[in-house]
């Protein structure tokens, strides 16, 4: 037993010297868990940002100065003032997302108690941000009016208080998920990629054999390759939660760091338990490489990352259970955001090590197979 454990460690030795010498492959590791992480989880944001608006003024009138003014960085650029006749030309050409027309007459109207009609024109093109920044223009016109017409900005009581309180996540911050789901997307990805490749680029250089004429069990190789890449990945995985979702983007961490590298740990078991069983299963790397494509975009639109699993279709829910991805998000976010325990999360632990397992066996039963394919 021993001796199996120490040919594992050497083989890995020998896998982590590979990987190490391959730049390509170094700077791939590198980008994957900086610029990367940090480029997905700032690029996609849940609020209205720096948004391009124009004002069509026809009242000049100190109530529509008022709405000017009140459309501000950060949510949108400074206003600029155009003509009625400018409106279609800055639309089609894409100057604009926003435009609020105001019309003639309209602090008189107000005043007078009628309810003129604010036109908004929006670049709906940017979905997300039209529909967002279509709502904060229309509360901050409502927001003025009523101010400007009682002098005061009490709201009228209710005859209900709502009282709201977000838990774990207080001011709603979008990119905090983002960060979190990026990382995991990036594990999957280098993972899976670096142990298929690993093992395909062995038998492509004809060194499998060399290994297979050696007193090694495929267990021994199989397994080498799973700790060394998933060092590698642990390392990566560990410093850039870090330095650029801890650091850099300022997200904190609820939980346990342990518990959360230990969790990791029995992920990336799973997931490169996949990779190798991909690499069985391939002859080439073009081969591998469209493999993985089939099996990455699964991994990644139905772990629950991108949209909660209750929300994706009744027929792909049983479904999500077989990938360890989505043991993993539900893991990840529980230490994370709600400083879940062991004893919280335990039963996605055991799910994770359960199918790494199964993918791992099946590994082991296709690696002669393939081995007998290629010669």
């Amino acid at each position: 037993m021993l001796k199996t454990w120490l040919n594992i460690f050497w083989l890995g030795t020998k896998e982590l010297r590979s990987i190490m010498s391959d730049k390509g492959m170094v700077i791939l590791i590198i980008y994957s868990f900086t610029l990367a992480i940090y480029g997905q989880a700032t690029a996609t944001s849940e609020t209205v940002n720096n948004a391009s608006i124009a004002i069509v003024d026809e009242d000049h009138s100190a109530l529509s100065g008022i709405i000017a003014n009140a459309l501000y960085p950060p949510y949108f650029n400074v206003p600029e003032l155009i003509s009625a006749d400018q409106v279609n030309a800055a639309m089609d050409q894409s100057q604009f997302m926003f435009v609020v027309e105001i019309p003639p007459n309209f602090e008189r109207d107000i005043r007078e108690g009628r309810q003129p009609k604010v036109q908004i024109n929006v670049d709906a093109t940017a979905v997300s941000q039209a529909s967002l920044g279509n709502s904060y223009i229309q509360s901050i016109v409502t927001k003025e009016v009523n101010l400007f017409v009682n002098r005061t900005d009490n709201s009228a009581q209710s005859s209900v208080e709502l009282v709201k309180r977000f838990a774990f996540n207080p001011n709603a911050t979008g990119m905090w998920f983002g960060a979190i789901n990026a990382l995991i997307n990036q594990i999957s990805i280098i993972t899976i990629i670096l142990t298929g490749s690993a093992l395909l680029r062995e038998r492509e250089h004809g060194t499998i054999e060399h290994l297979m004429v050696m007193p090694l069990t495929a267990f021994q190789i199989v397994m080498a390759k799973v700790w060394a890449n998933g060092l590698v990945i642990l390392i990566a995985y560990g410093v850039s939660l870090y330095f650029i979702v801890g650091w850099a983007l300022d997200v904190p961490l609820a939980g346990s760091s342990l518990l959360l590298l230990i969790g990791t740990s029995l992920y990336l078991f799973a997931a490169a338990a996949i990779g190798i069983f991909l690499g069985t299963i391939a002859s080439t790397m073009a081969q591998f490489g469209l493999l993985v494509m089939m099996v990455i975009i699964p991994l990644m639109t139905l772990s629950g990352g991108m949209s909660p699993i209750e929300s994706q279709p009744q027929l792909i829910q049983p479904v999500t259970w077989f990938l360890p991805s989505r043991h993993f998000v539900s893991f990840s976010q529980a230490v994370v955001f709600r400083g879940a325990d062991f004893s919280i999360i335990w039963p996605q632990l055991v799910t994770m090590v359960g199918l790494g397992g199964l993918f791992f066996g099946g590994s082991l039963l296709l690696f002669r197979r393939s081995l007998a394919t290629s010669s």
